[in-house]
């Protein structure tokens, strides 16, 4: 076994943690050594809490989430990673932190409208009424991963969650890192 970061990038309410969640669930059962680093968490944390969501905050947040994820791939272990991650520069930088042989990009496709049905927080809907800026998807752009391609895409909105696991279990398994 070799740490490894998956880094799970898409709109908010892709999927990214519940699919990362199951992953981590089934690795854990298997007996590896998993870390779940999720947007949500460690933006209320002391690592992050004092960053807002303009894009160099974002960066900073994503550069020192990068940084600890590294720490632990290199240790033997299973980083995965839930951030919406929106821009193709930031993605590029983050796998160049961790290093390009300890990272795989997941993404979680899925069109905003569906994104916007599957949202119990009611995030969309306060940025589409202008309390929340920046809010990715609406008036933030998200750009689809293009340097670095992700090294798997999976479509929510087609593929139900099982199978995405199942998927990204699978590439864990091509990749020898289970």
């Amino acid at each position: 076994m070799r740490g490894v970061t998956v880094w799970f990038t898409g709109l908010p309410c892709s999927g990214k943690t519940t699919i990362a969640d199951r992953v981590a669930e089934r690795l854990r059962e298997m007996g590896y050594k998993v870390e779940r680093l999720d947007g949500d968490v460690i933006r209320k944390s002391p690592i992050s809490r004092d960053l807002g969501f303009s894009k160099e905050d974002r960066r900073k947040n994503l550069e020192r989430v990068a940084y600890i994820s590294k720490l632990l791939s290199r240790n033997d272990v299973i980083v995965l990673a839930t951030f919406v991650s929106p821009y193709n520069d930031i993605r590029r930088d983050i796998r160049d932190i961790i290093g390009p042989e300890r990272f795989i990009l997941v993404y979680t496709k899925c069109p905003v409208e569906i994104c916007m049905q599957r949202d119990v927080k009611g995030m969309y809907a306060k940025a589409l009424r202008g309390e929340i800026e920046n809010f990715t998807g609406i008036d933030d752009p998200f750009e689809e991963p293009v340097d670095p391609p992700a090294d798997l895409v999976v479509e929510t909105d087609k593929e139900s969650i099982d199978e995405c696991v199942e998927r990204v279990m699978r590439m864990l398994k091509e990749r020898d890192v289970i």
